[in-house]
């Protein structure tokens, strides 16, 4: 379902409206109210048989200023042509992404329309896509990196600087090598990280595809924990996870991660286990909407779960808390990671931490399945700012609990709106 973009704010205050109440019971059950319980489970319920509510198109508007930043970029660079190769930036300033299983590239002038050479197989696909009509197709027995090579010259840049993603996925080292031969006489200059980067902090328009990609998120963990019992496959698990995804608008992509058992992993194949009693169930549901990713991670114990994994899904939900509480416009992320990094290391839910506690959320193509381009670390140096999103994270005794979290003055606010407790 489409909204008209007269509804947007109204809706999502709504939305926040009805989501600040199912956790408002779900504080009162942790705070001694077990009627709650049912209203709580009864509201969720009748949220998650309601169709979500799509925002509009990105307008054509969207990519003109996101072009105009870009080639602000360029001009100080002294950059008179880029090649963008990397999927996610070839979406983010065309709308129109391919595969990856041959190479292809938009050509962005900084005084002339962007051109995208692409295989002619995928011309249906782009026309319907992209916000620029200038195209080169080319068949797949011609040599991609020739043909944009030919296509720059044509269009009068042998002689120009050319920027390259020395950082992107797909300009191997060979692919780099051959078109820098193929363009003698150009002079190719490294436009690694700046497109990354530009896009850190979200329109409003992209904190709306994550918010629904979040909303996506809870219902596929509310699905994947109401199939989970003893005696069911973890694949019945995971299809309910995954099938629930899809139903609710999630993209053709990968949309989940599971693992079960006495104890659980991160980045977990999918397995054939049949589920016990006192087994652990992480899931975490990691759907796409019009590219845009969200992620949460909530653990469930199959049977009654001890006194020892109560109280530790509740320390880690104190501390996570805190650290959301700390997520604010201009705050060193250094200062966010130490509140879970140094508060899980006191509260001895871990003997050490070495990973991170949170990365960069928002617009992702494979093969890319994280986005590190801002990272939580002890030594981060870098400061957050409003309307970002990240994944934050944490876990301890085979018990993971995360959010999409994006930050605002007032702190970190959760897109994600599970219940943070630990299921049974």
């Amino acid at each position: 379902m489409v909204m008209d973009g007269l509804l947007l704010s109204r809706l999502v205050a709504l939305s926040d409206f009805l989501a600040g109440a199912m956790q408002l019971r779900a504080e009162n059950i942790s705070n001694g109210a077990p009627a709650s319980l049912g209203l709580a489970r009864q509201c969720r319920n009748e949220l998650m048989t309601q169709p979500i509510l799509f925002p509009p198109p990105f307008p054509p508007e969207e990519f003109r200023s996101r072009l105009a930043g870009l080639r602000e970029v360029m001009a100080k660079r002294h950059v008179d042509l880029l090649i963008v190769d990397q999927r996610e930036h070839r979406a983010y300033f065309s709308g129109y992404s391919s595969t990856a299983a041959m190479y292809q590239a938009l050509l962005i002038p900084l005084d002339q329309e962007p051109v995208a050479v692409i295989r002619d197989l995928d011309s249906p696909s782009f026309s319907k896509a992209s916000r620029f009509s200038d195209c080169v197709a080319f068949s797949d027995n011609e040599n991609p990196i020739q043909v944009v090579a030919d296509t720059i010259k044509a269009r009068g840049f042998a002689t120009s600087t050319i920027g390259i993603e020395r950082d992107s996925h797909f300009l191997t080292v060979n692919r780099a090598s051959e078109l820098e031969s193929r363009l003698p006489d150009a002079r190719m200059v490294d436009f690694s990280r700046v497109m990354w980067e530009m896009r850190l902090v979200k329109s409003p328009l992209e904190l709306a595809c994550l918010k629904v990609a979040a909303e996506i998120c809870d219902r596929a963990a509310a699905a994947a924990f109401d199939a989970a019992q003893v005696g069911v496959n973890e694949r019945e698990v995971f299809a309910a996870m995954t099938s629930e995804a899809w139903r609710s608008g999630a993209d053709d992509a990968q949309v989940a991660v599971i693992s079960s058992g006495p104890s659980t992993s991160f980045h977990a194949s999918l397995s054939d286990r049949v589920l016990e009693k006192g087994d652990i169930v992480f899931v975490e549901p990691v759907p796409h909407f019009r590219g845009y990713t969200a992620r949460l991670m909530r653990p469930k114990v199959i049977g009654e779960p001890t006194d020892e994994q109560i109280r530790t899904a509740g320390t880690m939900v104190r501390i996570q808390d805190e650290q959301f509480r700390t997520m604010k416009p201009g705050v060193s992320a250094r200062d966010v990671d130490r509140v879970v990094r140094e508060g899980m290391l006191a509260a001895g839910l871990r003997d050490s931490y070495t990973g991170i506690t949170g990365y960069t959320l928002g617009l992702k193509c494979p093969p890319r399945t994280s986005d590190f381009t801002r990272v939580f670390l002890a030594d981060s140096d870098w400061q957050l700012e409003e309307h970002q999103v990240f994944h934050m994270y944490t876990s301890a005794r085979a018990l993971p609990f995360s959010e999409t979290v994006v930050v605002t003055p007032e702190g970190g606010k959760r897109l994600t709106k599970s219940e943070r407790r630990l299921f049974f």
